[in-house]
């Protein structure tokens, strides 16, 4: 059988591969011939070999995402200003790209929360990366802005359950809920540095081919959209192993 998966590996490459080998006129009749009699055989093979090609594909995707997510680790894991939340001392990071507006994102929070709940040994870095417009970019640096006065967490919480739309009232009524000082908080959202980590955020998420939100990084392994709590569990414990 894996002599015949070998022989299907080369029909898909052929007719580049025979002729880049040089063969005769004829024994490239022969090859192909062998190739043809195979599928009639086990019309399996073909659909085996171009699993295995699928797989290998997605096995080297993986290996260059993971090699870049090492290079970019002090960016994505130790970054001073990027919130913290979790267990700061945990001996698993879990970096989040979310959009305040995002449905997915808002989706994700029990599935976090269950998380959470079941492993308190999980550090979390919130990466904001407003995609879905001016409200999702309001939000963003209404909640770097909140920093300022400790009450990022806070602000999160009641921004991801209010209206999605995220205009002015909606921040200013979630500011005054988490306690906030809203003539302060304004002011900061339009500090150069707010606008000048939400273009690193944006930057960081494109060398990594970040296509929308959600999106968590575990270790070495990046887990585009909303995934099952299982998937979340599952790269923790790989992260822990290495």
């Amino acid at each position: 059988m894996r002599l015949f998966r070998t022989i299907a590996l080369a029909w898909l490459l052929l007719p580049g591969l025979v002729a880049a080998q040089g063969f005769s006129p004829q024994q490239r009749a022969d090859i192909i011939s062998i190739i043809r009699q195979a599928m009639k055989d086990d019309p399996t093979i073909l659909k085996d070999a171009v699993t295995a090609l699928q797989q290998d594909e997605a096995k080297t995707q993986q290996n260059a995402v993971s090699g870049l997510i090492a290079d970019l680790s002090d960016a994505l894991l130790r970054n001073p200003t990027d919130q913290v939340a979790g267990n700061p001392k945990g001996d698993v990071t879990l970096v989040e790209f979310y959009d305040v507006r995002c449905p997915y994102c808002r989706r994700m929070l029990p599935v976090f929360d269950a998380l959470l709940k079941q492993d308190p040994n999980i550090r979390v870095v919130y990466k904001d990366l407003p995609v879905l417009g001016p409200g999702s970019i309001a939000g963003a640096k209404a909640l770097m802005a909140a920093q300022n006065q400790g009450g990022y967490v806070k602000l999160h919480a009641l921004l991801m359950a209010a209206n999605p739309a995220m205009d002015e009232a909606t921040i200013k009524a979630a500011s005054d809920k988490a306690g906030l000082d809203w003539a302060r908080l304004k002011r900061d959202m339009e500090a150069p540095e707010i606008k000048a980590r939400i273009d690193a955020n944006l930057a960081l998420s494109h060398q990594l081919d970040i296509q929308g939100t959600p999106a968590y990084i575990i270790g070495t392994r990046l887990l585009p959209g909303a995934v099952e709590l299982a998937e979340l569990q599952d790269a923790v414990a790989a992260a822990r192993k290495k």
